[in-house]
Protein backbone atom coordinates (compact mmCIF):
# COMPACT_ATOMS: atom_id res chain seq x y z
CA UNK A 1 0.00 0.00 0.00
CA UNK A 2 2.93 2.31 0.66
CA UNK A 3 4.09 1.64 -2.91
CA UNK A 4 0.62 2.56 -4.20
CA UNK A 5 0.63 5.82 -2.23
CA UNK A 6 4.07 6.74 -3.61
CA UNK A 7 2.95 5.97 -7.12
CA UNK A 8 -0.11 8.26 -6.70
CA UNK A 9 2.04 11.04 -5.26
CA UNK A 10 4.40 10.73 -8.20
CA UNK A 11 1.48 10.86 -10.69
CA UNK A 12 0.06 13.94 -8.93
CA UNK A 13 3.48 15.62 -8.96
CA UNK A 14 3.90 14.96 -12.70
CA UNK A 15 0.39 16.18 -13.40
CA UNK A 16 0.94 19.42 -11.48
CA UNK A 17 4.31 19.87 -13.21
CA UNK A 18 2.69 19.73 -16.69
CA UNK A 19 0.06 22.33 -15.66
CA UNK A 20 2.61 24.76 -14.27
CA UNK A 21 4.59 26.83 -16.84
CA UNK A 22 8.26 25.97 -16.93
CA UNK A 23 9.45 29.42 -15.84
CA UNK A 24 8.09 32.77 -14.67
CA UNK A 25 9.52 34.44 -17.80
CA UNK A 26 7.23 32.24 -19.91
CA UNK A 27 4.20 33.68 -18.06
CA UNK A 28 5.39 37.25 -18.72
CA UNK A 29 5.95 36.41 -22.38
CA UNK A 30 2.47 35.04 -22.77
CA UNK A 31 0.89 38.03 -20.99
CA UNK A 32 3.02 40.29 -23.12
CA UNK A 33 1.80 38.56 -26.24
CA UNK A 34 -1.79 38.94 -25.05
CA UNK A 35 -1.15 42.51 -24.05
CA UNK A 36 0.23 43.36 -27.50
CA UNK A 37 -2.57 41.55 -29.18
CA UNK A 38 -5.19 43.49 -27.24
CA UNK A 39 -3.47 46.82 -27.89
CA UNK A 40 -3.19 46.02 -31.60
CA UNK A 41 -6.93 45.21 -31.84
CA UNK A 42 -7.76 48.43 -29.97
CA UNK A 43 -5.53 50.50 -32.27
CA UNK A 44 -7.22 49.09 -35.41
CA UNK A 45 -10.65 49.83 -33.95
CA UNK A 46 -9.57 53.38 -33.08
CA UNK A 47 -8.35 54.01 -36.63
CA UNK A 48 -11.66 52.79 -38.02
CA UNK A 49 -13.50 55.03 -35.54
CA UNK A 50 -11.46 58.03 -36.62
CA UNK A 51 -12.27 57.27 -40.25
CA UNK A 52 -15.96 57.01 -39.32
CA UNK A 53 -15.75 60.28 -37.43
CA UNK A 54 -14.19 62.08 -40.38
CA UNK A 55 -16.88 60.58 -42.60
CA UNK A 56 -19.49 61.89 -40.21
CA UNK A 57 -18.00 65.39 -39.74
CA UNK A 58 -19.45 67.32 -36.82
CA UNK A 59 -23.21 67.92 -36.94
CA UNK A 60 -24.10 71.60 -36.84
CA UNK A 61 -27.34 73.60 -36.78
CA UNK A 62 -27.64 75.60 -39.99
CA UNK A 63 -30.25 77.40 -42.06
CA UNK A 64 -30.61 76.97 -45.81
CA UNK A 65 -32.00 79.68 -48.09
CA UNK A 66 -34.23 77.96 -50.66
CA UNK A 67 -35.92 79.04 -53.88
CA UNK A 68 -38.35 76.88 -55.85
CA UNK A 69 -41.07 76.90 -58.44
CA UNK A 70 -44.03 75.15 -56.82
CA UNK A 71 -45.91 74.05 -59.92
CA UNK A 72 -46.58 70.31 -59.90
CA UNK A 73 -45.91 69.98 -56.16
CA UNK A 74 -48.39 69.49 -53.33
CA UNK A 75 -46.77 72.24 -51.31
CA UNK A 76 -43.63 72.41 -49.19
CA UNK A 77 -44.31 70.09 -46.26
CA UNK A 78 -43.42 66.44 -46.53
CA UNK A 79 -46.14 63.86 -45.83
CA UNK A 80 -44.19 60.73 -44.97
CA UNK A 81 -46.07 57.70 -46.23
CA UNK A 82 -48.17 59.40 -48.92
CA UNK A 83 -45.90 59.14 -51.93
CA UNK A 84 -48.51 60.01 -54.55
CA UNK A 85 -48.46 63.67 -53.44
CA UNK A 86 -44.96 64.91 -54.17
CA UNK A 87 -43.73 67.84 -52.08
CA UNK A 88 -40.69 70.15 -52.21
CA UNK A 89 -39.34 68.55 -49.02
CA UNK A 90 -39.39 65.08 -50.62
CA UNK A 91 -36.85 66.31 -53.17
CA UNK A 92 -34.86 68.26 -50.57
CA UNK A 93 -34.53 65.36 -48.12
CA UNK A 94 -33.52 62.99 -50.90
CA UNK A 95 -30.75 65.45 -51.96
CA UNK A 96 -29.54 65.84 -48.35
CA UNK A 97 -29.22 62.06 -47.98
CA UNK A 98 -27.55 61.54 -51.39
CA UNK A 99 -25.02 64.32 -50.80
CA UNK A 100 -24.02 62.81 -47.43
CA UNK A 101 -25.24 65.71 -45.25
CA UNK A 102 -27.62 63.53 -43.26
CA UNK A 103 -27.83 59.76 -42.63
CA UNK A 104 -30.64 57.92 -44.38
CA UNK A 105 -32.69 57.29 -41.21
CA UNK A 106 -32.87 61.09 -40.60
CA UNK A 107 -34.65 61.37 -43.92
CA UNK A 108 -37.30 58.97 -42.69
CA UNK A 109 -37.69 60.71 -39.31
CA UNK A 110 -37.07 64.42 -39.79
CA UNK A 111 -37.17 65.14 -36.04
CA UNK A 112 -33.77 63.45 -35.80
CA UNK A 113 -32.18 66.35 -37.67
CA UNK A 114 -34.35 68.98 -35.87
CA UNK A 115 -35.85 69.96 -39.24
CA UNK A 116 -38.14 72.99 -39.34
CA UNK A 117 -39.50 75.00 -42.27
CA UNK A 118 -40.28 78.69 -41.89
CA UNK A 119 -43.57 78.60 -43.80
CA UNK A 120 -45.35 75.74 -45.45
CA UNK A 121 -46.22 76.99 -48.88
CA UNK A 122 -49.14 75.17 -50.42
CA UNK A 123 -49.92 73.34 -53.62
CA UNK A 124 -48.53 75.23 -56.63
CA UNK A 125 -47.12 78.10 -54.52
CA UNK A 126 -43.49 79.15 -55.19
CA UNK A 127 -40.77 80.64 -52.98
CA UNK A 128 -37.81 82.92 -53.59
CA UNK A 129 -36.67 83.10 -49.96
CA UNK A 130 -37.86 80.10 -47.98
CA UNK A 131 -35.74 79.20 -44.93
CA UNK A 132 -35.35 75.77 -43.34
CA UNK A 133 -33.33 75.00 -40.21
CA UNK A 134 -31.74 71.60 -39.54
CA UNK A 135 -28.67 69.77 -38.23
CA UNK A 136 -26.28 68.49 -40.92
CA UNK A 137 -22.73 67.27 -41.35
CA UNK A 138 -20.81 70.24 -42.66
CA UNK A 139 -19.15 68.51 -45.62
CA UNK A 140 -16.92 70.33 -48.13
CA UNK A 141 -18.67 72.16 -51.02
CA UNK A 142 -21.94 71.44 -49.27
CA UNK A 143 -24.19 73.73 -51.36
CA UNK A 144 -22.83 72.46 -54.65
CA UNK A 145 -23.26 68.84 -53.54
CA UNK A 146 -26.88 69.34 -52.40
CA UNK A 147 -27.79 71.25 -55.59
CA UNK A 148 -26.27 68.48 -57.74
CA UNK A 149 -28.99 66.17 -56.42
CA UNK A 150 -31.87 68.65 -56.85
CA UNK A 151 -33.95 69.41 -59.96
CA UNK A 152 -33.08 72.80 -61.51
CA UNK A 153 -36.37 74.39 -60.33
CA UNK A 154 -35.32 73.88 -56.67
CA UNK A 155 -32.10 75.61 -55.54
CA UNK A 156 -30.28 76.14 -52.27
CA UNK A 157 -28.94 79.69 -52.62
CA UNK A 158 -27.29 80.20 -49.24
CA UNK A 159 -26.29 78.67 -45.90
CA UNK A 160 -25.57 80.14 -42.47
CA UNK A 161 -24.63 78.66 -39.09
CA UNK A 162 -27.13 79.41 -36.31
CA UNK A 163 -27.49 78.83 -32.56
CA UNK A 164 -28.14 75.25 -31.45
CA UNK A 165 -31.68 75.98 -30.29
CA UNK A 166 -32.66 77.89 -33.44
CA UNK A 167 -36.08 77.03 -34.92
CA UNK A 168 -36.85 78.75 -38.23
CA UNK A 169 -40.60 78.80 -37.64
CA UNK A 170 -40.65 80.11 -34.05
CA UNK A 171 -37.82 82.61 -34.49
CA UNK A 172 -39.32 84.19 -37.61
CA UNK A 173 -41.01 87.50 -36.76
CA UNK A 174 -42.45 88.41 -40.18
CA UNK A 175 -43.01 87.03 -43.66
CA UNK A 176 -43.28 88.84 -47.00
CA UNK A 177 -45.30 87.32 -49.84
CA UNK A 178 -45.90 88.60 -53.35
CA UNK A 179 -48.82 87.83 -55.63
CA UNK A 180 -48.37 88.24 -59.38
CA UNK A 181 -51.58 88.64 -61.36
CA UNK A 182 -52.70 89.79 -64.81
CA UNK A 183 -54.07 93.33 -64.49
CA UNK A 184 -57.26 92.48 -66.43
CA UNK A 185 -58.36 91.03 -63.04
CA UNK A 186 -59.09 94.67 -62.06
CA UNK A 187 -61.21 95.51 -65.15
CA UNK A 188 -64.79 96.49 -64.20
CA UNK A 189 -67.33 93.68 -64.70
CA UNK A 190 -69.51 95.86 -66.95
CA UNK A 191 -66.69 96.49 -69.44
CA UNK A 192 -65.99 93.91 -72.08
CA UNK A 193 -62.21 93.45 -72.03
CA UNK A 194 -59.76 91.82 -74.40
CA UNK A 195 -57.31 90.26 -71.97
CA UNK A 196 -54.19 90.95 -74.03
CA UNK A 197 -55.22 94.53 -74.81
CA UNK A 198 -56.23 95.58 -71.28
CA UNK A 199 -53.92 98.06 -69.52
CA UNK A 200 -54.39 99.24 -65.93
CA UNK A 201 -55.00 102.99 -65.65
CA UNK A 202 -53.61 105.20 -62.89
CA UNK A 203 -56.98 105.76 -61.17
CA UNK A 204 -57.72 102.04 -60.91
CA UNK A 205 -54.24 101.32 -59.50
CA UNK A 206 -54.79 104.08 -56.91
CA UNK A 207 -58.12 102.52 -55.94
CA UNK A 208 -56.49 99.08 -55.61
CA UNK A 209 -53.80 100.53 -53.34
CA UNK A 210 -56.32 102.43 -51.23
CA UNK A 211 -58.21 99.17 -50.61
CA UNK A 212 -55.06 97.12 -49.92
CA UNK A 213 -53.95 99.72 -47.35
CA UNK A 214 -57.17 99.04 -45.36
CA UNK A 215 -55.69 95.69 -44.33
CA UNK A 216 -52.76 97.31 -42.51
CA UNK A 217 -52.75 96.99 -38.72
CA UNK A 218 -54.31 94.31 -36.52
CA UNK A 219 -57.68 92.89 -37.60
CA UNK A 220 -59.82 89.86 -37.00
CA UNK A 221 -59.34 87.77 -40.15
CA UNK A 222 -61.74 84.92 -39.24
CA UNK A 223 -63.57 85.50 -42.56
CA UNK A 224 -60.32 85.03 -44.50
CA UNK A 225 -59.66 81.45 -43.49
CA UNK A 226 -61.63 78.30 -42.76
CA UNK A 227 -62.16 76.62 -39.40
CA UNK A 228 -61.74 79.74 -37.28
CA UNK A 229 -64.60 81.45 -35.49
CA UNK A 230 -64.84 85.21 -34.82
CA UNK A 231 -63.95 84.71 -31.13
CA UNK A 232 -60.83 82.65 -31.81
CA UNK A 233 -57.92 84.84 -30.58
CA UNK A 234 -55.60 83.35 -33.22
CA UNK A 235 -57.76 84.88 -35.98
CA UNK A 236 -56.30 88.30 -35.09
CA UNK A 237 -53.35 89.06 -37.36
CA UNK A 238 -51.00 92.01 -37.78
CA UNK A 239 -50.30 93.29 -41.32
CA UNK A 240 -47.33 95.67 -41.71
CA UNK A 241 -47.70 96.63 -45.36
CA UNK A 242 -49.68 95.77 -48.48
CA UNK A 243 -49.51 97.48 -51.87
CA UNK A 244 -49.60 96.84 -55.62
CA UNK A 245 -46.57 97.87 -57.70
CA UNK A 246 -46.44 99.43 -61.18
CA UNK A 247 -47.70 97.15 -63.98
CA UNK A 248 -45.39 95.61 -66.62
CA UNK A 249 -45.99 93.64 -69.82
CA UNK A 250 -44.83 90.04 -70.39
CA UNK A 251 -45.78 87.97 -73.46
CA UNK A 252 -48.39 90.59 -74.45
CA UNK A 253 -50.22 90.35 -71.10
CA UNK A 254 -49.92 93.12 -68.50
CA UNK A 255 -49.10 91.92 -64.99
CA UNK A 256 -48.68 93.58 -61.59
CA UNK A 257 -47.25 92.34 -58.29
CA UNK A 258 -48.95 92.83 -54.90
CA UNK A 259 -46.61 92.71 -51.88
CA UNK A 260 -47.81 91.90 -48.36
CA UNK A 261 -45.75 91.75 -45.17
CA UNK A 262 -47.27 90.39 -41.97
CA UNK A 263 -46.27 88.72 -38.75
CA UNK A 264 -47.87 85.44 -39.82
CA UNK A 265 -50.74 84.33 -42.02
CA UNK A 266 -53.49 81.75 -41.81
CA UNK A 267 -54.54 79.23 -44.41
CA UNK A 268 -55.92 81.01 -47.53
CA UNK A 269 -55.64 84.42 -45.85
CA UNK A 270 -53.58 86.23 -48.50
CA UNK A 271 -55.53 84.79 -51.42
CA UNK A 272 -58.81 85.84 -49.78
CA UNK A 273 -57.51 89.34 -48.97
CA UNK A 274 -56.64 89.77 -52.66
CA UNK A 275 -59.83 88.04 -53.84
CA UNK A 276 -61.99 90.50 -51.91
CA UNK A 277 -60.17 93.56 -53.29
CA UNK A 278 -60.61 92.22 -56.85
CA UNK A 279 -64.36 91.70 -56.19
CA UNK A 280 -64.68 95.33 -54.99
CA UNK A 281 -62.66 96.87 -57.85
CA UNK A 282 -64.64 94.84 -60.42
CA UNK A 283 -67.89 96.14 -58.96
CA UNK A 284 -69.27 92.93 -57.42
CA UNK A 285 -69.01 94.12 -53.80
CA UNK A 286 -69.24 97.43 -51.92
CA UNK A 287 -66.12 98.92 -50.30
CA UNK A 288 -67.82 98.65 -46.90
CA UNK A 289 -67.48 94.85 -47.07
CA UNK A 290 -63.87 95.03 -45.81
CA UNK A 291 -64.92 96.71 -42.54
CA UNK A 292 -67.84 94.28 -42.29
CA UNK A 293 -65.51 91.30 -42.65
CA UNK A 294 -63.65 92.21 -39.42
CA UNK A 295 -66.95 91.87 -37.50
CA UNK A 296 -68.56 88.76 -36.08
CA UNK A 297 -70.90 87.90 -38.95
CA UNK A 298 -69.85 85.44 -41.63
CA UNK A 299 -68.94 87.20 -44.88
CA UNK A 300 -68.54 85.41 -48.21
CA UNK A 301 -64.92 86.15 -49.18
CA UNK A 302 -63.72 84.76 -52.54
CA UNK A 303 -60.28 83.13 -52.74
CA UNK A 304 -57.98 84.15 -55.62
CA UNK A 305 -56.06 81.34 -57.41
CA UNK A 306 -52.87 79.96 -55.80
CA UNK A 307 -50.76 80.29 -58.96
CA UNK A 308 -49.37 83.83 -58.46
CA UNK A 309 -48.41 83.48 -54.80
CA UNK A 310 -44.69 83.54 -53.92
CA UNK A 311 -43.01 83.48 -50.49
CA UNK A 312 -40.53 86.33 -51.03
CA UNK A 313 -38.61 86.49 -47.78
CA UNK A 314 -38.78 85.73 -44.09
CA UNK A 315 -37.59 88.16 -41.43
CA UNK A 316 -35.59 87.44 -38.27
CA UNK A 317 -35.22 90.94 -36.80
CA UNK A 318 -35.28 89.89 -33.11
CA UNK A 319 -32.80 87.04 -33.65
CA UNK A 320 -30.46 89.32 -35.63
CA UNK A 321 -30.49 91.93 -32.86
CA UNK A 322 -29.61 89.35 -30.26
CA UNK A 323 -27.16 87.06 -32.08
CA UNK A 324 -26.32 88.73 -35.41
CA UNK A 325 -23.40 90.73 -34.04
CA UNK A 326 -22.24 88.54 -31.15
CA UNK A 327 -19.06 87.62 -33.02
CA UNK A 328 -20.06 83.94 -33.20
CA UNK A 329 -23.12 83.96 -35.45
CA UNK A 330 -23.99 85.74 -38.66
CA UNK A 331 -27.13 87.83 -38.99
CA UNK A 332 -29.82 86.11 -41.07
CA UNK A 333 -29.72 88.56 -43.94
CA UNK A 334 -29.11 87.58 -47.53
CA UNK A 335 -27.80 90.69 -49.27
CA UNK A 336 -25.06 88.71 -51.04
CA UNK A 337 -27.65 86.26 -52.37
CA UNK A 338 -30.05 88.97 -53.70
CA UNK A 339 -28.76 88.65 -57.23
CA UNK A 340 -29.12 84.85 -57.26
CA UNK A 341 -32.68 85.23 -55.94
CA UNK A 342 -33.56 87.72 -58.71
CA UNK A 343 -32.07 85.46 -61.40
CA UNK A 344 -33.97 82.43 -60.09
CA UNK A 345 -37.29 84.34 -60.16
CA UNK A 346 -36.68 85.46 -63.75
CA UNK A 347 -35.67 81.96 -64.86
CA UNK A 348 -38.17 79.76 -63.04
CA UNK A 349 -40.90 81.52 -61.06
CA UNK A 350 -42.18 84.28 -63.37
CA UNK A 351 -42.12 82.20 -66.59
CA UNK A 352 -44.11 79.45 -64.82
CA UNK A 353 -46.76 81.92 -63.61
CA UNK A 354 -46.99 83.62 -67.03
CA UNK A 355 -47.10 80.42 -69.10
CA UNK A 356 -49.55 78.67 -66.79
CA UNK A 357 -51.80 81.75 -66.87
CA UNK A 358 -51.67 81.76 -70.68
CA UNK A 359 -52.31 78.02 -71.03
CA UNK A 360 -54.66 77.26 -68.14
CA UNK A 361 -56.28 80.71 -67.71
CA UNK A 362 -56.55 80.22 -63.95
CA UNK A 363 -57.29 83.91 -63.24
CA UNK A 364 -59.73 84.33 -66.15
CA UNK A 365 -61.64 81.19 -65.10
CA UNK A 366 -61.72 82.24 -61.47
CA UNK A 367 -63.05 85.73 -62.35
CA UNK A 368 -66.06 84.02 -63.96
CA UNK A 369 -67.01 82.54 -60.57
CA UNK A 370 -67.24 85.93 -58.81
CA UNK A 371 -70.83 86.48 -59.98
CA UNK A 372 -71.89 83.36 -58.02
CA UNK A 373 -70.82 84.89 -54.69
CA UNK A 374 -73.38 86.78 -52.66
CA UNK A 375 -71.50 89.64 -51.06
CA UNK A 376 -74.53 90.90 -49.11
CA UNK A 377 -75.62 87.55 -47.72
CA UNK A 378 -75.73 86.31 -44.17
CA UNK A 379 -74.24 82.95 -43.25
CA UNK A 380 -77.42 81.08 -44.24
CA UNK A 381 -77.49 82.42 -47.77
CA UNK A 382 -73.78 81.82 -48.02
CA UNK A 383 -73.91 78.09 -47.37
CA UNK A 384 -76.27 77.63 -50.29
CA UNK A 385 -73.96 79.68 -52.49
CA UNK A 386 -70.87 77.80 -51.42
CA UNK A 387 -72.42 74.58 -52.61
CA UNK A 388 -72.73 76.11 -56.06
CA UNK A 389 -69.27 77.60 -56.24
CA UNK A 390 -67.00 74.61 -55.60
CA UNK A 391 -64.52 75.47 -58.30
CA UNK A 392 -61.04 74.07 -58.74
CA UNK A 393 -59.32 76.73 -56.65
CA UNK A 394 -61.11 75.39 -53.57
CA UNK A 395 -58.92 72.32 -53.75
CA UNK A 396 -55.68 74.20 -53.43
CA UNK A 397 -55.28 74.31 -49.68
CA UNK A 398 -53.29 76.84 -47.70
CA UNK A 399 -51.39 79.95 -48.64
CA UNK A 400 -48.36 78.39 -47.48
CA UNK A 401 -48.48 80.44 -44.47
CA UNK A 402 -50.60 78.45 -42.16
CA UNK A 403 -48.18 79.19 -39.35
CA UNK A 404 -50.43 77.90 -36.56
CA UNK A 405 -51.23 74.40 -37.50
CA UNK A 406 -47.72 72.97 -37.61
Amino acid sequence: SQVLTMAEDLRAAVASQTKRPSSSSEVVERLDENGHQNKRLKRDADEEDAEDQSKKSPKRKIVLLMAYSGKGYHGMQRNVGSSQFKTIEDDLVSALVQSGCIPENHGEDMKKMSFQRCARTDKGVSAAGQIVSLKVRLIDDILEKINNHLPSHIRILGLKRVTGGFNSKNKCDARTYSYMLPTFAFAHKDHDVQEEVYRLDKETLEKVNKLLACYKGTHNFHNFTSQKGPRDPSAKRYIMEMYCGEPFVRENIEFAVIKVKGQSFMMHQIRKMIGLVIAIVKGYAAESIIERSWGEEKVDVPKAPGLGLVLERVHFEKYNRRFGNDGLHEPLEWTEEEEKIAVFKEQYIYPTIINTEREEKSMANWLNTLSIHDFNSSAVGMQANNKNSKNSSDLEGSDGCDDDSD
